[in-house]
């Protein structure tokens, strides 16, 4: 069990540590809102992480071949929401400073922590290569892949805390960010500039090679 359960936390560390598009959206989005909405934003991308874990675990392996042909698809989708949000919190933040709202820490989207959850759950689910990242792993590890019930069990909720653990992280980094830069000035800057990252990195998804 130990054995699973540190394999888990490597996995989902490692899926998640890398910081792309959605992490970086998810620092700019506390860093507008705030704390809540940050967690739940978090949340959000752990459980599809945590979900993908399970499905490698469940037999990720016979997923693959019917994931391959729909993966381009599905990252041009997440490419293009990704890109659309990203596009959306800039307008916005250009409305904002012109009226002189920036100086409050909502910009007007009226995102709960549960919108948040279920906006960034969905973003997330968009990649199947985070599934085929776990099948892979699994398969790497040969007969020290989790086998029995109980460490498949210990692996996905090793997986799904390290992610979360991680995520929350970003949120954080997001808060302070957002208290730090509080003036409308900096509030601008941070907003367009995290929307340019954002777009940039969705591009990356569908990039070739």
């Amino acid at each position: 069990m130990s054995a699973a359960l540190v394999a888990g936390l490597l996995a989902g560390y490692g899926i998640a540590i890398p910081v792309g598009a959605v992490g970086a959206y998810l620092v700019a989005v506390t860093a507008r809102t705030g704390w809540r909405t940050g967690a739940g934003a978090a949340l959000g991308v752990a459980t599809a992480d945590g979900g993908y874990a399970l499905l490698a675990v469940a037999g990720g392996s016979a997923l693959v071949p019917l994931l391959t042909p729909v993966m381009t698809p599905l990252r041009w989708a997440s490419a293009l929401v990704l890109a659309v949000l990203a596009v959306r919190g800039a307008c916005v933040a250009l409305a904002a400073y012109r009226t002189g709202g920036l100086a409050s820490r909502d910009d007007g989207a009226a995102l709960t922590p549960a919108r948040a959850y279920l906006t960034f759950l969905g973003i997330t689910i968009l990649n199947p290569m985070t599934v085929v990242y776990f099948v892979a792993l699994i398969l790497a590890t040969g007969p020290s892949a989790p086998a029995t019930p109980l460490d498949r069990t210990v692996f996905v909720l090793a997986a799904l805390v390290a992610s979360a653990s991680w995520q929350l992280l970003l949120a954080l980094g997001g808060t302070l960010l957002g208290r730090t830069l509080a003036g409308r000035r900096g509030r601008l800057v941070t907003a367009l500039a995290s929307s340019t990252l954002i777009v940039v990195l969705a591009a990356r998804l569908v990039a070739p090679g």
